[in-house]
């Protein structure tokens, strides 16, 4: 079976779209495009924060407080977001709440991505190929473990955001 490779959605700094372009060619140029961000909350109002696996292209093996992804040429966010939700955990048909556009940018990735909310308090179908584990935490121990564990720094930005929302 012959490899088809993946096209993300290519965007320009105001976010409007430009191309569908395959994933490695995103990553070698550096090229903005589209993702979606899941922020799973329990009952208890703590976050599922999970551990990337090893074989991710970018941030390996560091925590992430969303299931998500890039979104793919021709997909909506929240499409993308119900997608990847359901790749990642194992979770359908539950409501996303969109809460706002966000703009992130470092020396290896450029991304425009929509952050949503649901509740869910598991179980979990993780999948072994993106997420090596995870558990329920609050706010205020994530951003602590952030200080001595290494997260993505989109996630961790999108948190420091949506932890100055509730203040």
């Amino acid at each position: 079976m012959a490899f088809s490779p993946e096209f993300v959605q290519i965007v320009d700094e105001n976010n409007e779209e430009i191309a569908g372009l395959s994933r490695r060619m995103m990553r070698e140029q550096n090229l903005i495009h589209r993702a979606s961000y899941v922020l799973v909350f329990n009952s208890r109002d703590e976050l599922f924060v999970q551990q990337r696996s090893l074989g991710k292209d970018i941030y390996p093996g560091s925590f992430d407080i969303a299931a998500g992804g890039v979104v793919k040429a021709g997909e909506s966010y929240e499409e993308s977001a119900e997608r990847e939700l359901a790749e990642e955990f194992g979770v359908h048909g539950v409501s996303l709440l969109p809460c706002f556009d966000h703009y992130f940018e470092d020396e290896n990735n450029r991304v425009w991505g929509r952050v949503f909310r649901c509740r869910h308090d598991g179980p979990f179908i993780l999948q072994p190929e993106e997420v090596t584990g995870g558990r329920f935490m609050t706010l205020d121990r994530i951003m602590a473990l952030s200080r001595e564990q290494p997260f993505t720094p989109d996630g961790i930005d999108i948190l420091r955001r949506l932890m100055d929302k509730r203040d």
